[in-house]
């Protein structure tokens, strides 16, 4: 066996190890890659920062979760070997990301009208204490 095949099945093996160890970081949140991260710089800073550094370049650091199970799917379809299964599995896929999607939509609507309505029920407030400090000095 020469150098050149046993590297292919060495890089073979560390990315899939890569992967488990992303996959397995991912279903445990935010925090679980944080503690990674403070682990890896108390062990070896090195590694530390390149471990913070995959995770702003892989956007891990601002997503509100890690391991999202509908990005998983759209990356993971594996096929049946039936055409029509294939084909019903991906509209139905595709149909529940785009009500997940309408869902979220409405939730984001729900928490701007809360927003606005605690803010102008701030500025109503603020309005009337200065209208009964106003009538008070007078």
């Amino acid at each position: 066996m020469t150098a050149s095949s046993t590297e292919v099945p060495m890089a073979q093996e560390a990315r899939g190890w890569f992967a488990r160890a992303e996959a397995w970081l991912d279903a445990r949140g935010k925090g679980a890659w944080i503690a990674a991260m403070v682990l890896a710089f108390i062990l070896f800073w090195p590694l530390g920062l390149a471990l913070l550094a995959y995770m702003i370049w892989s956007k891990r650091m601002f997503n509100g979760s890690c391991g999202n199970a509908r990005h998983m799917t759209r990356h993971k379809f594996r096929t049946s070997g039936n055409t029509a299964f294939d084909a019903y599995k991906a509209d139905t896929l595709r149909r529940l990301e785009e009500e997940q999607d309408a869902f979220e939509a409405f939730l984001q609507r729900l928490r701007d009208a809360k927003d606005k309505s605690e803010f102008d029920q701030f500025m109503d407030d603020r309005a009337r204490k200065a209208r009964t400090d106003d009538t008070a000095e007078a």
